[in-house]
């Protein structure tokens, strides 16, 4: 017996999510399980025409099984609320500007030490956006050639840029 599982998924999964989130199950969770549910099917497709004969049924049937099991993961799993706003400062500390103040710096510096193509490749790349081939047309270069310069900057300004 096999089953199209491209045709299971299309018919039948956003019943089976919906099934999971009337029982309760936030909607990431119901995706998971149903996708979850979906992925033990093809890893193993039920033996016999007796009473896995309903394809639907059977889907149905293994997302509540994994649903009631993700329960019993649950409950084991002691959880803490945390609350973010005491933990998250949203003002970097004096030193922590300094020291981005000091890598910008240095960034800049290392920029200044490129030669002008290298330099002009790789702002197009990072600042600009644009894909290697966009690069190598604009600069009358093949893509690899720009794909060097753009990895010879990376490596200059690693280089150059102190680490914390």
């Amino acid at each position: 017996m096999t089953w199209d599982i491209n045709h299971l998924f299309r018919c039948h999964a956003r019943g089976i999510a919906n099934s999971l989130k009337r029982r309760g199950f936030k909607e990431d969770v119901a995706s998971d399980l149903t996708q979850d549910a979906f992925v033990r099917v093809i890893a193993k497709q039920p033996t016999g025409s007796g009473q896995n004969h309903n394809p639907k049924a059977y889907l149905y049937q293994a997302a509540r099984n994994l649903g009631i099991n993700h329960r019993r993961r649950e409950a084991l799993i002691e959880t803490v609320e945390i609350d973010t706003v005491e933990i998250v400062d949203p003002a970097p500390s004096p030193e922590r500007i300094v020291y981005s103040r000091q890598c910008l710096a240095q960034t800049y510096e290392a920029l200044g030490a490129l030669p002008e193509r290298t330099r002009q490749a790789f702002e197009m790349h990072r600042l600009g956006e644009r894909t290697t081939a966009e690069i190598a047309q604009e600069l009358g270069i093949s893509t690899t050639r720009a794909w060097c310069l753009i990895r010879d900057a990376y490596r200059h300004l690693v280089g150059q840029v102190e680490k914390p």
